[in-house]
């Protein structure tokens, strides 16, 4: 009986050791034709036995590489797929380049920096002003976050200049003056235009407006007139009692 510890070091354990023994078989093969055919046969019995690797784009090649790594690199057949080597199969990835940022002040991060010096080189007044007032809030954001108080706009103030030396000025409550287009759209309120009584489709509503109030008036003197027949009644019943 053969157990696992004499057999040979199984490569790949999803592939099982039949897979294995028929490579093994394959190398031995002399006949350059009949050692292709069975290579092609045992490439369709591997994605067989693996249907997850159907959903790998160009799964096939995959399989070609694995069949390469069980025999030891040592099969001599005709692949569709560049063959892969020892060499390139133990080397190892290049080193990645990660970017080096030192923040000047790491309890407002990197970005921050960048926008202030997007804000310092800005030509127009009104969006440095903006940018400024956005910095000043995100700052408050941020000290409210680390130290979970409010802080007073001065301190933010104080800071921003002494990190910007004084090219940028927070102003608390600062409100932006409107454009020149949001003024020539905005209602004109000076003329009486407003007031004229409506023509044409606003009749229909007029009238509507008469009808229920005609219906409103109408239901109050229907009430009335139940009210006062219920109370003449209740005086009938006491005098026939009587």
């Amino acid at each position: 009986m053969e157990y696992n510890t004499t057999r040979n070091h199984l490569i790949m354990k999803e592939y099982g050791r039949n897979i294995q023994k028929m490579i093994e078989y394959v190398l031995s093969i002399e006949d350059v034709d009949h050692r292709q055919r069975n290579a092609m046969s045992l490439i369709e019995l591997m994605g067989t036995l693996n249907p997850h690797l159907r959903n790998v784009e160009d799964f096939r090649h995959k399989l070609w590489d694995h069949l390469f790594l069980i025999s030891d690199f040592k099969l001599d057949v005709e692949s569709p797929y560049p063959i892969p080597t020892r060499e390139t199969l133990r080397a190892k990835p290049e080193r990645l380049a990660y970017p080096k940022k030192y923040p000047r002040n790491r309890h407002f991060g990197k970005n921050l920096e960048m926008v202030i010096d997007k804000a310092i080189n800005e030509d127009n007044p009104e969006k440095k002003e903006g940018f400024t007032q956005c910095i000043g809030n995100y700052m408050k954001l941020a000290y409210s976050n680390w130290h979970k108080e409010s802080v007073h706009d001065d301190a933010i103030k104080a800071e921003l200049n002494s990190i910007t030396d004084g090219k940028l000025e927070f102003q608390p409550g600062y409100t932006p003056p409107p454009s020149a287009a949001a003024i020539a759209n905005a209602p004109n309120f000076n003329t009486s235009a407003e007031f004229l009584p409506r023509t044409g489709g606003s009749g229909g509503s007029g009238g509507g407006s008469n009808k229920r109030k005609n219906f409103q008036q109408n239901k109050f003197k229907n009430n009335s007139g139940k009210s006062s027949n219920k109370h003449s009644n209740n005086k009938y019943n006491k005098n026939r009692n009587k």
